[in-house]
């Protein structure tokens, strides 16, 4: 046998012992999926890592309208305070009944940039798996999840008044 085909035969071998290892450890359950119990610190850096870049590739092809429109971030305002600020917080909003239970925990978006709207958008369009982010994009158009996107553009620099005046419907 040539040590071509040997070679060939170890990495075949590793990579059926590699597939049955990860059969059996996810067939014994030991892993601990529940949202009380954080995952290891090499699991977390690799899930991460996976939806920063999955986002990101997916993102960069999205063309965003103009999310500077006034009308535009008083819409998304009304929107995120019907689905968001439970989970992600708001100006004046610093805790919720949901949040403490949520893992990985959602970010704090009225302290959070999100200048990138073609990544903030794809979010919110698609969610993100087992982070407890539906996709939104499955009972809102996409005009209204780009009003979301202009109103957390804003929503840094946002008074928690000026909050409430635009959640509450009642903008200039």
């Amino acid at each position: 046998m040539t040590s071509v085909a040997k070679a060939g035969l170890v990495v075949v071998g590793t990579l059926a012992a590699l597939a049955i290892g990860g059969v059996v450890f996810v067939g014994s359950g030991i892993y601990n999926i529940g949202a009380d119990d954080h995952h290891t610190k090499i699991v977390l850096a690799i899930i991460e890592q996976l939806r920063e870049r999955s986002i990101g590739v997916r993102a960069r092809t999205i063309d965003a309208p103009d999310v500077e429109d006034p009308k535009r971030i008083a819409a998304g305002a009304e929107h995120y305070a019907a689905l968001c600020v439970g989970c992600h917080l708001a100006p004046g909003v610093t805790k919720s009944d949901i949040r403490p239970g949520l893992y990985p925990h959602p970010p704090n978006l009225a302290q959070e940039d999100s200048r990138d709207a073609q990544r903030a958008f794809w979010t919110i369009k698609h969610g993100i798996k087992m982070s407890a982010m539906p996709a939104w994009g499955k009972s809102l158009d996409d005009a209204a999840i780009w009003d979301i996107v202009a109103f957390v553009r804003k929503m840094p620099v946002m008074t928690p008044e000026a909050y409430r005046q635009l959640s509450h419907g009642r903008s200039g």
